[in-house]
Formats: structure tokens, C-alpha cells, sequence
């Protein structure tokens, strides 16, 4: 019997100290503050992985995290990097890291975005300073096989929702951007030049909010072009209003009578480059433009977002004063 009883004493012993394990792994560790992030590179083992949650303040000991480990029967934790922001047990970080909860911004470019508007997306998400990506963004090296006249990365910075890491320079996201413009590209087919499709499908990009109008568009356009008409887009002389960094939100007749490169009310012919990044539709439309006499359109005044077309300039101020009337009421 006196031998019995201290065995009993530490069965007891190890079955408490047992339970209050499971109690800690599925407890928040309230000794955790603030904001932590932590990078598991491919390769670690469980053991660093517990040292550095450890050292982040996430969890209170290595042994939480292994006890965890063990009793959430996870095969694999995922390499990357995570953000804990809150005071998590270790059995739920345990269960993100196997989830491969990993911390990424998401950058979404819709189509008929500029690079200006790409700098100002990835500051405001907190990646880094918009200054850095127009620097970056205006070195057209990485393009230059596709379109030696690109005088810029303009056109060529593919709209799509971007996953990026904290690490993720202006230079690498141009890379997977233009990455990006490649697949497209390569999925049309085609075998038309580049930059005169791509500088053309930014203004198509720009002037047609409804996509089954922009073939009827790039036909204006290209009707425009054959003839040596001045192409008159109003969101060119925006664009060279940009570059110049004097654009104040609409368009002044300063902007207009501007003689840069980009006023298309200035100059005939396509401007030197694009002034947007635009999507599939519009390259297609490019591509593809309708079979069309029309030289002129203006918007519809029903707020639909659509235009009259017009093959000659009486039809076309006719449109444009059933515009400007509807503005009126």
C-alpha cells in the first residue's frame, strides 16, 4: 500500500498538469500586445517556428506551441508571413499557420487606370510612397521587347486584384503587372503592333464606359486616323495636364490650347503612348472595331453612360445640344 499511494500522488500530479496544458492552448495569451508580424521561411521547422512566436510575444512558450502542434493533428504549417493583431491561443495560431493564413494587401486596378492612379493606390494601402512607383513605373525597360517606342510603363501595368507582401517593391509589382499584360496579350492572338494597339486602347479605354460601345469607338478613332483628323479626346489633354502636374480636376481651355505631345486637340495622329492601362475589351475593340462611317460622338444626356455616333458635323451638333439640353432640366 505504501508503495501504491506515490504512484497514485503522481498519476494525479501528470493528469493536472495535463489538463491545465489543454486549458493554456486554448486560451489567448493576454500577455500579447499590439501588432506582431512574423515570417516563416520554406523549410522551417516546428521548433523555430514555435521560437519566433515566441520571440514576437504571440505565444507564451515554446512548449504551448508544440503541445498545440501535437494536438491539433496538423500535418503541414504553411510557409509566409502572418499578422497577429490580436491575443490568439496557441492553438488558434496553430490552426492559422496550417490554414496558410498569410498577411498580403490587395491591390485591385480596375480597368482605365494610370500609373498616377496606381502610385496613389499603393501608398493609400500602405506599401510605399507613390514618388517611388512613378519612378519606377516610368523606366519602360521591362517592355521594351514588346514596344521599343513605349515611352513609359503606361498601358502596359495590367488591371487585375494584385495579392503583395510587405516586401513587395514598386519594381516587382511592375514586373508582375507587365507579367501580366504578357498573358494577356499573348491570349488575343494577334499579330498587330503592340504600341499602336495598346495607345489606342487606352483612349477607347477612357472615352467608352459600356463595353459593347467600345468597338464603335475604335472605329471613330480609326476612322479619324485614315483621314488625318485630329482625334479631339478630351482625356488625353487630361493625361498631358497630369504629366505636367497642373491637372485642377476638369479641363480648362489653357489644357486644350496645350501644345504637349499629348493634346490630341493639337496634335493629329495617336499621342506618343498610351494614358491608361486598359483591359481585354478594349484591346479587343481595338482589334475588332465596327464596321462604321461614324467621325464624331458625344454622351448621351440620360446618364446611362452611352454616346450618339455621327458621320458628319451637322448630326454631331445636333447631339451635342440634346446633351447639353438634358444637362439643362
Amino acid at each position: 500500500m505504501s508503495f501504491l499511494r506515490p504512484l497514485a500522488i503522481l498519476s494525479l500530479v501528470g493528469l493536472g498538469a495535463g489538463a491545465f496544458g489543454v486549458y493554456r492552448i486554448d486560451q489567448p495569451y493576454q500577455g500579447f500586445h499590439g501588432e506582431a508580424f512574423v515570417e516563416f521561411p520554406h523549410g522551417t521547422g516546428t521548433s523555430a517556428i514555435a521560437d519566433a512566436l515566441v520571440n514576437a510575444g504571440v505565444v507564451r512558450s515554446r512548449w504551448d506551441f508544440l503541445l498545440a502542434r501535437v494536438a491539433s493533428r496538423t500535418r503541414v504549417l504553411q510557409a509566409g508571413e502572418y499578422r497577429f493583431d490580436r491575443a490568439a491561443s496557441p492553438m488558434e495560431v496553430v490552426r492559422r499557420i496550417a490554414r496558410g493564413d498569410i498577411f498580403y494587401y490587395e491591390l485591385v486596378v480596375p480597368e482605365g487606370r494610370n500609373l498616377f492612379d496606381i502610385a496613389a493606390a499603393s501608398e493609400q494601402l500602405g506599401l510605399f510612397p507613390a514618388p517611388k512607383f512613378l519612378e519606377a513605373a516610368h523606366n519602360p525597360a521591362l517592355i521594351r521587347d514588346l514596344d521599343p517606342e513605349a515611352p513609359t510603363l503606361e498601358g502596359y501595368l495590367f488591371p487585375d486584384t494584385y495579392r503583395l507582401s510587405r516586401h513587395t517593391t514598386p519594381d516587382r509589382l511592375c514586373r508582375l503587372m507587365t507579367g501580366k499584360f504578357r498573358e494577356a496579350w499573348r491570349g488575343l492572338h494577334t499579330t498587330a503592333g503592340v504600341h499602336r494597339t495598346v495607345t489606342l486602347a487606352s483612349l477607347v479605354e477612357k472615352e467608352g464606359k459600356l463595353a459593347e460601345e467600345r468597338p464603335r469607338i475604335a472605329a471613330v478613332f480609326e476612322n479619324r486616323l485614315r483621314i488625318g483628323m485630329k482625334l479631339d479626346c478630351d482625356p488625353t489633354t487630361v493625361y498631358a495636364a497630369l504629366l505636367q502636374q497642373h491637372y485642377r480636376g476638369v479641363i480648362h481651355r489653357s489644357d486644350l490650347d496645350s501644345d504637349h505631345p499629348y493634346n490630341t486637340y493639337r496634335h493629329a495622329g495617336l499621342p506618343p503612348g498610351a494614358i491608361a492601362n486598359p483591359g481585354l475589351a478594349s484591346l479587343r475593340a481595338v482589334l475588332d472595331p465596327t464596321d462604321s462611317d461614324s467621325l464624331y460622338f458625344v454622351a448621351r444626356g440620360d446618364g446611362s453612360g452611352g454616346h450618339e455616333f455621327s458621320s458628319n458635323i451637322a448630326a454631331h451638333e445636333s447631339a451635342v445640344e440634346r446633351y447639353r439640353r438634358a444637362l439643362r432640366k
